[in-house]
C-alpha cells in the first residue's frame, strides 16, 4: 500500500478548519486524484482549547508552528497562519529548508518573499503551491500556469478583494456613503476592525503581484504597483457612473505596454455589458486578455472559509500527485526583471468629477486647461445640488455644482497637469475626483 502524505497544518481558524472538514468528507476522491492518501497528523493554533466542530485528539498538537514543521512525520506543511514575517515565514522557509513541501494561503508572504522561497523549493525539489493566495476558490493560478501556455498574455484584471467590492455595491445599489457600507462590512464580518489594508488597495496589490509574476513571467514586485484605495468614492459618483454606462469596481490590472508591464491597482469604472460589471457583493472575478483565448472571465466566492480551503485541497492533491512544478510557472532564473511602466506615461479615458463656482466662464475656463493639455473631450455634464436648485431655479447661484467629464484616451500626465492647472486657476471648491475608465 502507498505511504500517505502526511499533513501538517498550521493555522486552524475558518481556512484551516475547513480544509480538515473537507479532507474528512472527500479524502477517497482526494487518495485517487492525488494517487495516495492524504493523512492529516498535526496541527498547530494558538488556543487549544476552542471548539473547531471536530475532534482534535485525533492530531498530535504544536503550540509552535516551527515545532510542526520538523516533527519528523510531517510530509507536507499547510501555512495558515498569515502575514509576511515572523511565524509564517519561519515556518515556510523551515519547512523548504528541510526538504518538505509548502502550502499556503498567504499573499503578503508570496509578494515580498515569493522569489526567495521559490528558489528554495526549487532548489530542494519540493512543491511550493499557492492556489489559494488569490481570488479564494477561483482556480486562477492553475489557469494561468496549466492551461494557457499556447496564449500570450496582454492584459490581467480583476477584482480581488471582496470587501471593496461588497461596499461598493452597496454604495450603489442603496445610496449609502462609504463610512455606512464599511460600518457594515464590519458588523458582518466582511471588513476587519482596521480596514485599511483592504479598502486602501494593498490586500489587492499583493494579489495582483502574484498574478503579474504568472501571466508574464516576471520576478514579483509589488513594490511596482500604483495603489489607490476606495475611500473617496461618493455615492455621486456611482450614480454618475451608472448614468454614464459604468460601474466603479476597485480592480487590480496588469497590462503590457509600450513602455513595461504596468502594474496597477485603483478605483475603475467598467462599461455595464462587461462581465467583471456584473460581479457584485464579496464573489471575485479575474479577466484574462489573451491572443489566442481572447478574453476569458472567471468569477467566484473570493473568501470564505470552504472556498479558500477548496483551493488548499486541491494544492495538496496536487503534491500527493507528485508534481513539483517551478512555483511562478517556471524556474527563478527565466523569470525577468520587469520593467516597470511609470504611471504617468498611462493611457485611457478618465472620469473626472470637478465641483466648481457656479459663476460665468468656469466652465469655458476648464475645457481652456483640457485642451492646453491635448485632451479631447467625450461628454461633460453638469449636475447642481439640490439645495443651489432651490435657491436660484433659473439662474446661476455662485454654490458649488459638479461638473463631470469624460476624456476620450489620455496620459495620467495629461490629466494631472490639466487639473493641477484648474486647481491653481480658482475654479474647483473641492479636490478634485479622477477615476479611470478600462474599456473591454
Amino acid at each position: 500500500m502507498t505511504r500517505p502524505l502526511r499533513i501538517g497544518i498550521a493555522g486552524l481558524g475558518t481556512v484551516g478548519a475547513s480544509v480538515i472538514q473537507i479532507l474528512d468528507r472527500q479524502n477517497a476522491v482526494v487518495a485517487q486524484r492525488g494517487g495516495r492518501p492524504v493523512e492529516v497528523v498535526a496541527v498547530s493554533a494558538r488556543d487549544k482549547t476552542k471548539n473547531r466542530g471536530f475532534d482534535l485528539s485525533r492530531f498530535t498538537w504544536f503550540d509552535d508552528p516551527v515545532a510542526l514543521v520538523k516533527a519528523e512525520n510531517v510530509d507536507c506543511v499547510v501555512e495558515l497562519v498569515g502575514g509576511s514575517e515572523g511565524a509564517a515565514l519561519e515556518t515556510v522557509r523551515t519547512a523548504l529548508s528541510l526538504g518538505k513541501h509548502v502550502v499556503t494561503a498567504n499573499k503578503a508572504l508570496l509578494a515580498k518573499h515569493g522569489l526567495e522561497l521559490a528558489k528554495l523549493a526549487e532548489d530542494k525539489g519540493v512543491s511550493l503551491a499557492f492556489e489559494a493566495s488569490v481570488a479564494g476558490g477561483i482556480p486562477i493560478i492553475k489557469v494561468l500556469c496549466e492551461a494557457l501556455p499556447g496564449n500570450t498574455v496582454s492584459r490581467l484584471y480583476g477584482i480581488l478583494n471582496g470587501t471593496c467590492n461588497y461596499i461598493l455595491s452597496r454604495m450603489e445599489l442603496e445610496g449609502l456613503t462609504f463610512a455606512e457600507c464599511l460600518k457594515d462590512a464590519q458588523r458582518l464580518g466582511y471588513a476587519e476592525a482596521d480596514p485599511t489594508f483592504d479598502v486602501e488597495g494593498f490586500d489587492t496589490a499583493h494579489k495582483l503581484a502574484i498574478l503579474t509574476s504568472l501571466a508574464f513571467g516576471t520576478e514579483v514586485d509589488a513594490d511596482a504597483i500604483y495603489v489607490e484605495g476606495i475611500s473617496s468614492i461618493t455615492p455621486l459618483d456611482l450614480s454618475m457612473a451608472s448614468e454614464l454606462g459604468f460601474r466603479i469596481k476597485l480592480l487590480g490590472v496588469a497590462e503590457r505596454t509600450k513602455t513595461g508591464i504596468e502594474q496597477r491597482v485603483h478605483p475603475t469604472m467598467v462599461p455595464k455589458s462587461s462581465a467583471i460589471a456584473q460581479v457584485m457583493g464579496v464573489t471575485n472575478a479575474v479577466t484574462i486578455d489573451a491572443d489566442a483565448v481572447k478574453e476569458l472571465t472567471l468569477i467566484g466566492p473570493g473568501a470564505g472559509g470552504d472556498a479558500t480551503a477548496s483551493a488548499v485541497v486541491a494544492d495538496i492533491a496536487d503534491v500527493a500527485s507528485g508534481k513539483a512544478e517551478p512555483p511562478f510557472g517556471r524556474s527563478v532564473a527565466r523569470l525577468e526583471k520587469a520593467e516597470r511602466a511609470p504611471m504617468q506615461r498611462h493611457e485611457g479615458g478618465y472620469y473626472i468629477r470637478l465641483t466648481v463656482h457656479d459663476r460665468p466662464g468656469v466652465a469655458a475656463g476648464v475645457a481652456t486647461r483640457m485642451a492646453e493639455a491635448d485632451i479631447s473631450l467625450e461628454s461633460i455634464l453638469q449636475k447642481r445640488s439640490e439645495v443651489a436648485a432651490t435657491q436660484d431655479p433659473h439662474g446661476r447661484s455662485g454654490a458649488p455644482v459638479s461638473l463631470v467629464l469624460i476624456t476620450y484616451a489620455a496620459t495620467e500626465a495629461a490629466i494631472r497637469s490639466a487639473v493641477e492647472k484648474i486647481s491653481a486657476d480658482g475654479l474647483i471648491a473641492e479636490p478634485p475626483q479622477v477615476i479611470r475608465i478600462e474599456r473591454d
